[in-house]
């Protein structure tokens, strides 16, 4: 398959967002929607999307949110390239940069990424358990999905040393591991909102979102969770409302 057939374009945000990204391996979903969708930020803030693949969380909070400065963070050039195409195509100001998100900050600095430089970072960490997730034997792919015990803390302590006093933190992470999510922000975040996401009514959740402040101080507040596939005539319009881009999930103060 020539290399212009192994790539697909895709719309996002009913029909806002259109991604070009590859038609084999990890493809966009409703994870990085869910997470913009969770991100708190204003126009002019500097937002920096962790892990970024081919853009589609921070570019999708573009959408929402006009005049914000991105960055897309991503250790794959080729992701990074198409990261690059799909804010070109979709007209959005975006920085591209290729960086591992465990570099320190000598590697962050040199991109322009210096401490206590940055409004907001949003991030989908590789989060899948390598006890039960048989891996890509490529060590790109295995290491975009699957984490080590060291990752989660990895990637928080980039994102504490690069947000400013006050910084906002949004991340989606496995619902089983919500007790790694809270031992990883007990360092230098406080003031965490907790969003449940559960794939259907009745069922355990599966992911969490969460919300957390470089040194907040307010309690930490658990929210009623989110249906995913709920059949209530309310339900399904919110979550229609979110994927098509016109709402914000409640983890985004007013």
């Amino acid at each position: 398959m020539s290399e212009a057939a192994n790539i697909t374009e895709d719309a996002f945000l009913g029909g806002q967002l259109r991604l070009r990204q590859k038609r084999s391996g990890h493809r966009a979903g409703h994870d990085a929607i869910l997470l913009a969708a969770a991100t708190e930020a204003r126009a002019g803030d500097r937002v920096v999307d962790f892990g970024a693949g081919i853009g589609t969380a921070g570019l999708a909070l573009a959408c929402r949110i006009p005049g914000i400065r991105l960055g897309l963070v991503e250790i794959d050039p080729e992701l990074a390239g198409l990261a690059r195409d799909n804010a070109a195509v979709n007209a959005i100001a975006a920085e591209t940069i290729v960086l591992d998100v465990t570099a320190d900050a000598e590697a962050f600095a040199s991109h322009g990424l210096s401490p206590d430089s940055v409004d907001v970072v949003l991030m989908n960490p590789p989060f899948n358990d390598p006890t039960r997730h048989r891996g890509s034997p490529d060590q790109l792919r295995h290491s975009a999905h699957v984490a080590t015990e060291e990752t989660l803390h990895a990637w928080v302590h980039a994102a504490r040393r690069i947000l400013r006093s006050n910084g906002v933190l949004t991340l989606i992470w496995r619902a089983d591991g919500i007790a790694d999510v809270l031992a990883a922000l007990s360092r230098g975040f406080g003031s965490l909102a907790i969003l449940p996401v559960h794939g259907e009514a009745g069922r355990p959740a599966i992911r969490v979102l969460v919300r957390a402040v470089k040194g907040g101080r307010a309690p930490t507040r658990l929210l009623p969770g989110l249906m995913l596939n709920d059949e209530s005539g309310a339900s399904k319009n919110e979550m229609r409302e979110i994927l098509e881009g016109r709402a914000a999930l409640p983890l985004v103060e007013p």
